[in-house]
């Protein structure tokens, strides 16, 4: 059965309400659907990203579907800027009838000067720079971009921002796979050194999150991880 707004599910643990104490936030990320940066070798920041490939519409559609079906309520939608984000967020926009909150927070790993380029011009234009991004986390993607640490700064900031904004609410967020890599590391408290772990949530994928801000230990609960079951239909 859908929940209506300020119900939120039951966690592990109890929850300890004082005079000052906030409610939960249901944080849910969904990932931008299929783009041409996922099936051709560019470098897509804002300049390279030419939003949804067919398929990506398609499963752009299909997770709009479900929302509809399972009568998903929220009390807002924010999306990353880059175009592909952009464009999925209209379609989850049409489920929840709510407007599109831009958000640059929510971008995925900001590239510099690499933008538009193919990945072999990437390489090519500064040797070292891919070895180099796969052990160094201060790396920066290539001048003007961020390094893996400024990128876990700035998406867990983002992520902070929303759930603090919202108390009591359920906000979703369409972003993409680096941003949903990295609630994870601020969940568990995981800075840039700590061995990075890929956890690929699939295109369009639901993530569900619960923030308890308790006053001495916010806490975060995973209630969902890379719920991708619309998209069966396209699996043959």
């Amino acid at each position: 059965m859908p929940r209506t707004r300020k119900e939120h599910p039951v966690v592990a643990g109890p929850i300890v309400i004082g005079l000052d104490s906030r409610m939960p936030t249901e944080l849910i990320l969904i990932r931008h659907g299929q783009s041409h940066a996922n099936v051709n070798p560019i470098v897509a920041g804002m300049r390279g990203d030419r939003g949804l490939t067919d398929v990506g519409r398609r499963q752009a559609e299909l997770v709009r579907d479900r929302l509809r079906a399972e009568e998903l309520t929220a009390d807002a939608l924010y999306a990353s800027t880059l175009p592909r984000a952009q464009e999925t967020a209209r379609y989850v926009a049409d489920a929840l009838g709510l407007p599109i909150k831009d958000d640059d927070g929510l971008q995925e790993v900001r590239v510099g000067e690499a933008d538009g380029m193919s990945n072999d011009e990437w390489a090519a234009r500064w040797p070292g720079l891919r070895q180099g991004l796969s052990t160094n986390p201060f790396q920066e993607f290539a001048p003007g971009g961020e390094s893996w640490a400024a990128f876990l700064i700035r998406a867990g900031a983002a992520l902070t921002s929303l759930v603090e904004r919202h108390p009591d609410e359920r906000v979703v967020a369409v972003t993409h796979g680096g941003v949903i890599n990295a609630s994870f590391s601020l969940a568990f408290g995981l800075g840039p050194t700590s061995p990075r772990v890929r956890i690929g949530p699939e295109n369009t994928s639901i993530n569900r999150w619960i923030h308890d801000p308790e006053p001495h230990q916010p806490r975060w609960t995973l209630v969902g991880f890379n719920d991708a079951r619309h998209l069966a239909t396209l699996a043959g």
